[in-house]
């Protein structure tokens, strides 16, 4: 263990691990079916492995892995039906939070969201994948928080890093900046309908594209 880690307080180092960990496997650089051990991410990260043990049930209860048996612990492998939920429930919300972001974006949040779709047009010319889906979750935070409704935003939590995981399969970048655009004009027309039907058309699109690239096959309407 480092010096700096022991003086670091126990909970700021779990969190310091969960994020790290977190990172890793939305990137891509844990893969499903990858496994993780406490005492080579002990000594990875430098720290004890009361941190990383915690850290790891943070993953758990966040659905990233899971225990295939008390004493391995694995990256998740994700199934259609897994997609499909956290869709259907990404399609609730989102829709919602556009047509409320419609009647209550100020001119500051629309100049905020033109700034991501500029910094996400800039990552997509580099075919930067992990800036663009950086850049594209902040988009997607700046519109929840544009709806200004607290419980609306806490109700995605939960299911948020997941969701950001499986959409970075998606590699149809050129193609989800135009939707994206198409959103936030629909957003700065303050027509809260448009802005409903542009974000229902934009989550399914996006579920078949994840779908496809996740499980090589064309995936069917939500209902």
């Amino acid at each position: 263990m480092s010096p700096s880690a022991k003086s670091e307080p126990l909970g700021a180092v779990r969190e310091r691990v969960l994020a790290a960990l977190r990172q890793e496997i939305i990137a891509g650089r844990l893969r499903p079916g990858d496994r993780l051990v406490e005492r080579e991410l002990a000594d990875r990260f430098q720290v004890s492995r009361v941190p990383v043990r915690e850290a790891i049930r943070a993953l758990v209860a966040e659905g990233f892995v899971h225990f295939e048996t008390p004493r391995r612990t694995v990256v998740r492998r994700l199934t259609p039906t897994d997609v499909k939920e956290l869709f259907e429930l990404r399609e609730a919300l989102e829709v919602y939070a556009a047509g409320l972001a419609a009647s209550r974006a100020t001119p500051q949040d629309l100049a905020e969201a033109a700034d991501l779709l500029d910094q996400a047009a800039a990552a997509t010319r580099a075919g930067d994948a992990e800036v663009i889906t950086d850049v594209n979750s902040r988009l997607h935070d700046r519109i929840m928080a544009m709806a200004g409704n607290s419980l609306l935003t806490a109700a995605l939590e939960p299911v948020a890093g997941r969701l950001r995981w499986m959409t970075r399969r998606n590699e149809e970048w050129p193609h989800l900046l135009v939707e994206h655009r198409e959103l936030f004009e629909a957003i700065a027309s303050g027509d809260p309908e448009r802005a409903r039907a542009h974000a229902r058309t934009h989550v399914r699109t996006n579920y078949r594209s994840t779908v496809r690239h996740l499980f090589g096959e064309e995936a069917a309407e939500l209902p």
